[in-house]
């Protein structure tokens, strides 16, 4: 008995060492926020088809995700990670440092990045990008080639048209994928046109980005962290607040948020898939190839989640918020991940 448990150890000493994840019971499946609601959906189905244990799914954010997903391979790391953007450079050296090499990376559809209120406010709400960056930045320019702290505290500072209530937005952190697509598509937008921007972005870039990526710390701006049900309690218990998220949020929330129209657009599948909505994103997730024969389960998941029931028009995922994909994109995404494409090839 002795020398027999002493064999199994040895073989799952090399296992680990060899680059293969050791065999646990469950899939583990972590990263952004915004997906993860696609991943729990396809976690319950891939339960209730094979009777397999239900994969473990956590919310802790698109940067997180990465952190845990590349920490290296065995069973003590992710096998699957969804993320609300691409993997940055970084994080695929992060990978690399730590053994994770062979990764396949699935675009499985879009989502509007959505600021919403409590149906308990009874403005009719629409912002431009660039009221929401007087809004939210740390400092604006002075209009004499430098910048202030940002002095607006009510909407109506920076239009009397909005309300006239306390600017008050609960939002995500920067580990955040939701964070990133919202600086990069909405900041960043709303900052360009103000006085004086377009000359510093020619003439420092970097200081052009600093500045129109910088978020308030001075109370307006409220990181309210991965967890975005809190964001939804928050605007319940406040209706004068607003939030951001993923339009799926909203979505699973209609009978307690309503939209917030950016650009004169409201958020909805049709805009998303049109390229009208101004503030939307691709979602994916990363799968971690030396897992996929020794995890139990782990191919069943990856050809329910990949399966037209789940990402295609009528699939439960789009039920969910989800703008599938182009069917031609669609198909793309289901042969790279069934195959496993490795990223980069």
């Amino acid at each position: 008995m002795k020398k027999l448990l002493g064999s199994c150890a040895l073989v799952a000493i090399m296992m680990a060492t060899a680059g293969v994840a050791v065999a646990r019971d469950q899939i583990k499946v972590t990263g952004s926020s915004t997906v993860f609601p696609y991943s729990q959906a396809a976690a319950e189905e891939y339960a209730n088809k094979t009777g397999k244990p239900a994969p473990v799914v956590e919310s802790v954010g698109t940067g997180g995700g990465f952190k845990a997903f590349c920490g290296g391979v065995g069973e003590d790391f992710a096998d699957i990670t969804g993320a609300s953007r691409a993997i940055k450079e970084s994080e695929v050296k992060l990978c690399a440092d730590n053994g994770v090499t062979d990764i396949t990376e699935a675009l499985i559809g879009y989502d509007g990045l959505s600021i919403a209120v409590s149906r308990g406010n009874a403005a009719e709400w629409s912002l431009t990008e660039e009221q929401i960056f007087k809004a939210l930045a740390s400092e604006l320019p002075d209009g004499k080639g430098g910048f202030v702290a940002n002095p607006n505290q009510m909407w109506s500072d920076i239009d009397p048209a909005l309300p006239a209530t306390k600017i008050v937005a609960f939002g995500p952190p920067p580990t955040s994928g939701t964070r990133d697509a919202f600086v990069e598509l909405v900041m960043h937008d709303g900052c360009k046109g103000l006085p004086g921007m377009a000359d510093l972005k020619k003439a420092d870039e970097k200081k052009w980005t600093e500045v129109c990526s910088r978020m308030r710390q001075d109370g307006p701006f409220v990181e309210a962290g991965e967890n975005d049900n809190l964001i939804v309690q928050r605007l319940e218990a406040d209706a004068n607040s607003v939030g951001i998220f993923g339009y799926s949020f909203l979505y699973e929330n209609s009978d307690k948020l309503k939209d917030v129209k950016i650009n004169g657009v409201a958020a909805t599948p049709e805009t998303i898939a049109d390229g009208s909505y101004p503030v939307a994103r691709p979602l994916f997730f990363y799968v971690k190839n030396a897992h996929r024969d020794v995890i139990p389960g782990m191919k069943e998941f990856l050809e329910e989640y990949m399966s037209d029931a789940a990402l295609g028009p009528d699939g439960y995922m789009a039920e969910r918020g989800l703008t599938p994909l182009a069917p031609e994109k669609l198909q793309e995404a289901q042969k790279a991940v069934l195959e496993g494409k490795k990223f980069g090839s």
